[in-house]
């Protein structure tokens, strides 16, 4: 009798997400927007994923498609959607908790409501980045603290300096926005470089530093001298 109830009360809750009216949040939609309907060749590249990302997230119900015979194309609402689940996983929230978070939208029952979802969402990221950002600080520091200290390491045992990695002023850029913890596609944009250039670029500079990821790279330019600490933290808070 109850789920009777509940069911009758809340139909809505029966409906995928994306079948759903849905307040979204404003953010940056890619500049070189085609009309619709929009292929999925087209969604891809102005993301930056692949299409099996965009399978991805259609599994996951967190976008949705049409057919056009055998091709996936979408409406511009879809690419407003992709658009905000492009923006969480650039910040780093997994696809776990996206899926949370458009439920949470979905439910919203105006724009003022979505709007405050979104606030504290970003609110919530920025103090866990926050502390993220002072943990690596304090570990860069400790690790610099012991290679620094002559008893424990000779000359020989030290690490290159800067004047050992020549880097273009490219990659030197790049390099230094990985520090800061810029995402793949937002790193292209800012770069102005396609997702194929940039993995090239990073590729370039991993191989120069000899690192086997981007993680690996920063840690060890940090260690190098290749990128200044001081020079990432002053940008940093001012970006904060």
């Amino acid at each position: 009798m109850r789920d009777a109830e509940n069911s009758k009360m809340s139909p809505a809750r029966d409906k995928p997400l994306t079948a759903r009216a849905s307040f979204l949040p404003e953010v940056s939609l890619p500049s070189n927007l085609p009309p619709e309907p929009v292929a999925i060749a087209d969604m891809a590249n102005m993301f930056g994923v692949t299409h099996r990302t965009l399978h991805f997230y259609e599994e996951k119900g967190i976008i949705s498609s049409r057919r056009a015979g055998l091709m996936r194309i979408y409406s511009h609402q879809d690419v407003r959607r992709m658009a905000v689940i492009n923006f969480f996983r650039e910040i780093g929230i997994p696809v776990a908790t996206i899926q949370d978070i458009m439920q949470k939208l979905a439910d919203a029952t105006c724009q003022e409501d979505a709007d405050t979802i979104f606030q504290d969402l970003l609110n919530a990221r920025k103090l866990e980045l926050a502390e993220e950002v002072s943990t690596v600080r304090r570990q860069i520091q400790q690790i610099s603290d012991i290679l620094t200290d002559d008893n424990a390491q000779t000359l020989a045992e030290r690490p290159f300096d800067d004047a050992s990695v020549e880097l273009t002023g490219q990659e030197r850029r790049c390099l230094e926005l990985m520090a800061e913890g810029y995402a793949p596609v937002r790193l292209a944009r800012t770069l102005d470089v396609t997702p194929e250039e940039l993995q090239k670029l990073e590729a370039c500079v991993m191989d120069k530093v000899s690192a086997s990821n981007r993680f690996q790279a920063v840690a060890k330019a940090y260690m190098m001298g290749v990128i200044s600490q001081d020079k990432a933290q002053t940008r940093s808070d001012r970006n904060a």
